[in-house]
């Protein structure tokens, strides 16, 4: 995943659980933050390590601002943006490093 092709992705405790929206330049090595506990604040807090969602824009503008949009929305809408792409809530992770 190329830095100039920043994507948005969720997080989520567990399958159902609390959830969070970021975006980032280097997602392999953001996720590892948070999964390392290396990212102080709500995801160290509430557990909130496994990547079950993400999502690649072309350039940091647009990433933004649709993090900026998912954030916005009503929970039930980011779980069926899960649901669609990952019904299993499988940790995609390893599938980016």
């Amino acid at each position: 995943m190329a830095d100039k092709h920043p994507p948005v992705y969720l997080l989520a405790s567990k399958r159902n659980g609390t959830l969070y929206t970021g975006v980032t330049s280097d997602l392999g090595a953001r996720i590892w933050q948070h999964k390392n506990n290396q990212v102080e604040g709500f995801t160290q807090k509430y557990h909130v390590h496994t990547l079950v969602y993400y999502e690649v824009h072309q350039d940091m503008k647009a990433a933004i601002q649709r993090e900026k949009q998912i954030k916005k929305w009503k929970r039930q809408w980011k779980l069926a943006l899960i649901e669609k792409n990952n019904p299993g809530w499988k940790d995609l992770y390893d599938e980016i490093v």
